[in-house]
């Protein structure tokens, strides 16, 4: 990762539950940059996430994911999909006003 692409503080998360699992999103306000070779939309992100949910399960088995909050989150790489490079990949902070 290069500079500014490990990203300090996490913003909100939106989740869902997919089959029956959790899943979270990476915050949309992130985005990122390969200084390398200038991809801008494409990018494998590394995540991880602690998450308080609350499992709910039927007598059946069936699990049903009812109330769930992410605690903390943390971006542990970043790399682009065009070129592979991960030191070149910085965070976009968008233009205020």
């Amino acid at each position: 990762m290069g500079p500014g692409a490990s990203g300090g503080a996490p913003g909100p998360a939106a989740s869902g539950r997919v089959a029956g699992r959790y899943v979270a999103e990476v915050p949309a306000a992130t985005r990122y940059r390969c200084t390398s070779c200038g991809n801008l939309t494409r990018f494998d992100v590394t995540t991880t996430t602690r998450v308080r949910a609350f499992h709910h399960y039927t007598v059946g088995g069936e699990l049903s994911v009812e109330d769930s909050e992410v605690l903390d989150e943390r971006v542990d790489e970043v790399l682009c999909r065009w070129c592979g490079s991960g030191g070149s990949v910085e965070r976009v902070i968008p233009d205020a006003g």
